[in-house]
C-alpha cells in the first residue's frame, strides 16, 4: 500500500479459504477478528480487524453502498462537530466502505491498538494500510457477510440481504 507515512505495508495475507462465496465477497469472522476478501479458487486475503463490542456486534449479509477516500467523520450524537477527512486524528482513517444505508462502515483507524479486539460501536476497523489495500479491490455493491464463527458460513450463503442483526440474542430480563 502506498501513500502512508513511514511506508507502512498492508498486513493482509493471502491464505487458503474454505468459504463458498464468489470472488469479491468480504467475510468478517467475529470470533477470529478477521476480514477475508475472497479471491476465488479457495484463496482469500485475510486482514486483522476490530469488531463491535458484544452489545454492538452484528451478523448478517449486506453490501457496500458507498466508498470514500479520506472520509469526514461526524459523531452520531452530533456533539463536537465534523472532523475533516485526511487528518491523522480522524476516527474513520484513510478510507471508508459504507454498508447499506446504515451508519456502519468498514474503515481505517488511528487507534491501531484496537485491531484484534471487540472495540467499536458496530463498525469494522482496519489498519489504515490494510483499508487502503482493501479499498482498491472492492466495488460498490460488493457483498459483506459477518458471521460469529466459521461454522456459521453457510447461514448467509443465499444471496438475500438480511441487513445487520444482533450477533447474540438479548437475554430476557429476570423476573
Amino acid at each position: 500500500a502506498s501513500g502512508l507515512a513511514g511506508g507502512a505495508k498492508a498486513k493482509g495475507r493471502e491464505v487458503r479459504a474454505d468459504f463458498d462465496y464468489p470472488p469479491g465477497t468480504m467475510v468478517i469472522v467475529n470470533n477470529e477478528r478477521r476480514l477475508y476478501f475472497i479471491k476465488g479458487k479457495g484463496r482469500a486475503i485475510r486482514y486483522p480487524v476490530a469488531v463491535g463490542t458484544r452489545r454492538e456486534l452484528w451478523v448478517g449479509r449486506t453490501f457496500v453502498s458507498n466508498m470514500r477516500k479520506n472520509p469526514p467523520w461526524t459523531p452520531v450524537d452530533g456533539d463536537g462537530g465534523t472532523v475533516r477527512g485526511g487528518i491523522p486524528s480522524n476516527p474513520l482513517g484513510k478510507r471508508a466502505l459504507y454498508l447499506d444505508w446504515s451508519l456502519i462502515r468498514i474503515h481505517g483507524t488511528p487507534s491501531r491498538g484496537s485491531i484484534g479486539r471487540a472495540a467499536s460501536n458496530g463498525c469494522i476497523r482496519m489498519l489504515n494500510e490494510d483499508v487502503i489495500d482493501l479499498y482498491e479491490r472492492v466495488h460498490i455493491g460488493a457483498p459483506v457477510i459477518a458471521i460469529n464463527k466459521r461454522s456459521d458460513a453457510e447461514r448467509y450463503a443465499k444471496q438475500t440481504i438480511t441487513g445487520k442483526q444482533p450477533a447474540y440474542a438479548k437475554r430476557a430480563s429476570a423476573r
